[in-house]
């Protein structure tokens, strides 16, 4: 009884942790640094995510994330072109996140996963662009003549993918110290 008791308690914890960092992406993802003109911004929205992945694993992880890329979809006033982009951009796209729950419970899990969900959501960005997108590409993209829509979109998602990346880690190695036992689950034992 006491175990059943136990198992109740934490996945009502992890229930309301995810919704409360699924709420903080969303604000985060308000806080726009810089926007380009076709979708795509400078935010720390993903640091929530990965934190409450690297504490919970990879179902939980998942699930949060596909949350937020719904609520991106639905709040953020999607650039999309048709269900394709729609379902890449924001469901798969925001969906991957998810994926730093892979590295749950590491002593650096929290690096290591914020560098593989953003390089997922990266490749997905990468491949709609390249894909959905290719027809709007310009003659010319940060002062180079564009010819090829895979180039393109590895320099378009690329310019604010990577900054979110450095971003998020560089955060979370600032509070890595004063918050270690949450992001190694210490407090979950």
């Amino acid at each position: 009884m006491a175990a059943n008791t136990n198992q109740i308690r934490h996945s009502l914890r992890a229930l309301c942790e995810g919704a409360i960092m699924v709420a903080l992406a969303q604000i985060l993802g308000y806080l726009k640094l810089y926007e380009l003109p076709q979708g795509g911004s400078i935010t720390l929205s993903m640091l929530p995510i990965f934190f409450f992945a690297v504490r919970w694993g990879l179902k939980d992880g998942l699930l949060c994330s596909f949350v937020f890329g719904v609520l991106q979809l639905l709040m953020d006033g999607a650039y999309a072109w048709g269900w394709q982009s729609l379902i890449g951009d924001y469901i798969l796209a925001f969906g991957v996140l998810g994926l730093a729950g892979l590295c749950v419970g590491k002593k650096y899990g929290v690096f290591i996963g914020t560098v593989i969900g953003s390089l997922a959501r990266f490749l997905i960005h990468w491949v709609v662009g390249a894909t959905i997108w290719a027809e709007y590409m310009p003659d010319e993209f940060f002062g180079l003549t564009m010819t090829n829509p895979w180039f393109y979109s590895a320099l378009y998602n690329g310019s604010y993918m990577l900054v979110d990346m450095v971003a998020c880690l560089l955060v979370f190695a600032i509070l890595f110290v004063p918050m270690k036992k949450y992001m190694l689950r210490e407090d979950l034992r």
